[in-house]
């Protein structure tokens, strides 16, 4: 389609993260641009302001009569009204990834994808290329610290963009650059198995040209049959990783990061003391580990990590960091299945805090048909020695810590679900 004659875009889920950057594109384009979502956010109040119509309802009422094309998120069912009324008038329908490879794919396309760690190296990316003067276009699976958006307008041929595994949908992506941090069994609502993950990273990196570049650590674990067939030049990132390299982020998972984007730096040409200091200024985003005040002398963080390696990656900054506080864990599991397939992972991941508090699993899009639940949790890591608890609400949780922490303690709250944030937020508030 000519994306040309397109005036009015409508988002159904324009809160989401990848969602609301790619309404400020369409916005910064020219377009009017609408969208919709479940409730209010701070990133929908964010997109008013900035001129985007936003309803906090979800109806069919919101498809206005000069919508031309809808973009909806995977997590909206496809029976859902707004795109049931855009489908029966005959408007453009398409998903997140599939609107950002119409755009994406005119540019000299920087892709970053893997199960952990896109994010971070995204946004590190972006600053390369900006320290660089390379002025990129990027969307970002969060906000940067450093501009508080999660989408950068630049003017240079280049387009950096994170990639979701999400029921193959960066297929619709074609890169010049490919990065893949890791990989490992992950959307397990989707996908049965690793070897299903493993082909959906071949085939995309397959489809990056022959005069294209695949950046991976050849030694990192499942990585070896995603390579087969692939006919862009492969690069071992490994080779830049750096345990000099200063940055403002703890843990070796964000070396390894800053390694993957250095790779990507030194590959289109730019000097890799630029990278190097670049990488040491690198602020972070919201919700990778995101400082968030304190509270009774209490350090207080803010982390996204949902999946067992994730924590762990956290947990041994953390106590890099604070090697000598006691770690406390306020954690939402995300999605039933997640949660009942890597249920002694997430034993073990969540025993490396001293005290965890458990709220209930969020459960996005699924329903709970394994009987898995926060209480559950909580007996496992009981059973384990771990000093654990069940909440049922933010409000019990967040006035159990404010009688009980003090200065010796350092607080994490973690998770992609609904609450966690909200915790970080009262206690600091």
């Amino acid at each position: 389609m000519n994306l040309f004659s397109v005036q009015h875009v409508h988002f159904v889920g324009v809160g989401g993260i990848g969602m609301s950057g790619l309404a400020r594109l369409f916005l910064h384009e020219g377009k009017r641009v609408s969208g919709s979502d479940r409730s209010p956010s701070e990133i929908t109040r964010a997109l008013e302001a900035e001129g985007i119509t936003f309803f906090g309802v979800q109806k069919k009422e919101n498809i206005a009569d000069d919508v031309d094309m809808v973009v909806y998120t995977e997590a909206m069912p496809h029976d859902h009204e707004e795109l049931v009324c855009a489908r029966e008038r005959g408007i453009i329908t398409i998903n997140y990834f599939e609107a950002l490879g119409m755009v994406a794919n005119e540019y000299y396309l920087i892709a970053v994808a893997g199960s952990h760690g896109k994010t971070t190296t995204t946004a590190m990316l972006i600053d390369i290329f900006e320290a660089a003067g390379l002025d990129p276009s990027a969307i970002v699976g969060s906000l940067r610290a450093k501009t508080k958006s999660n989408y950068r307008a630049g003017k240079s041929k280049y387009f950096i963009v994170e990639a979701c595994e999400y029921r193959r949908d960066f297929m619709s992506l074609r890169p010049d650059i490919l990065v893949i941090t890791n990989i490992e069994h992950e959307h397990v609502d989707y996908y049965q198995d690793l070897e299903a993950v493993q082909l959906a990273f071949r085939d995309l990196a397959r489809q990056v040209r022959e005069d294209g570049v695949v950046i991976v650590d050849f030694s990192a674990p499942n990585i070896a049959p995603v390579l087969e067939g692939v006919t862009a030049r492969i690069v071992n990132y490994a080779k830049f990783f750096d345990v000099q390299q200063k940055l403002t982020l703890p843990g070796i998972h964000n070396q390894c990061n800053a390694a993957a984007a250095k790779a990507v730096a030194v590959t289109v040409g730019i000097d890799g003391e630029v990278a190097s200091r670049a990488l040491a200024q690198f602020a972070g985003t919201w919700r990778r580990f995101e400082y968030r005040g304190e509270v009774h002398g209490a350090k207080v963080y803010d982390d996204y990590g949902h999946h067992p390696t994730e924590i762990s990656a956290t947990m041994s900054g953390v106590r890099e960091l604070y090697p000598d506080k006691k770690i406390i864990i306020v954690f939402q599991s995300h999605t039933y299945t997640r949660t009942h397939t890597f249920f002694n992972d997430f034993i073990d991941a969540l025993g490396r805090a001293d005290y965890v508090c458990v709220l209930p699993i969020y459960a996005a899009r699924e329903v709970n048909e394994s009987g898995v639940s926060h209480e559950k949790l909580v007996a496992g890591l009981k059973s384990r020695g771990v000093d654990a608890y069940a909440y049922d609400s933010v409000d019990a949780v967040v006035t159990d810590l404010l009688h009980t922490i003090s200065s010796q303690d350092v607080v994490v709250t973690m998770g992609a679900g609904d609450m966690t944030s909200e915790v970080a937020n009262r206690l600091t508030a």
